[in-house]
């Protein structure tokens, strides 16, 4: 699974000119599932992700993890985090995961995010066409793939 973390001020998702979820401080997570991902690989991405210290504290330094602040939390699916692109110019997504495995995955993600959060988190619809708007809070985006855990 590889994941993109934005720290946001402000997020929000819209289907079909609707929106469909919207966080105020937080993260917004973009998540890719391949073909090789496991539930294994979705607990540790989410232990990670919950640890992850880099919300200011009093000093202003980035100290303070997601639970601390009472953030919130967005997260899209996004297949295209697996692209292929060294051959030719047109991305290849072969690696993604298609939807029958990729869905229980996400889902199971989304799970598991809520317990460790300790209250629900939001998200986009699987497989829609999404407007993901949002104020990179820093700006601070990390990247975490459970291919490089060491």
């Amino acid at each position: 699974m590889r994941t993109v973390i934005q720290r946001v001020s402000t997020a929000a998702v819209t289907i079909n000119g609707d929106e469909k979820s919207a966080i105020g401080t937080g993260f917004l997570v973009l998540v890719g599932i391949e073909t090789i991902d496991t539930q294994e690989d979705a607990e540790w991405l989410c232990k990670k992700i919950v640890q992850l210290r880099v919300f200011p504290d009093e000093a202003g330094l980035m100290n303070k993890d997601i639970l601390e602040t009472k953030g919130d939390i967005l997260i899209i699916s996004q297949f295209t985090l697996h692209a292929a692109y060294k051959k030719g110019n047109r991305p290849s997504f072969i690696r993604a995961a298609r939807p029958e495995q990729a869905i229980p995955l996400y889902e199971y993600f989304i799970a598991k995010m809520t317990e460790l959060l300790g209250k629900p988190v939001s998200t986009g619809t699987f497989g829609a066409d999404m407007k993901v708007a949002l104020v990179n809070d820093g700006p601070v985006t990390i990247i975490m793939d459970t291919q490089n855990k060491e």
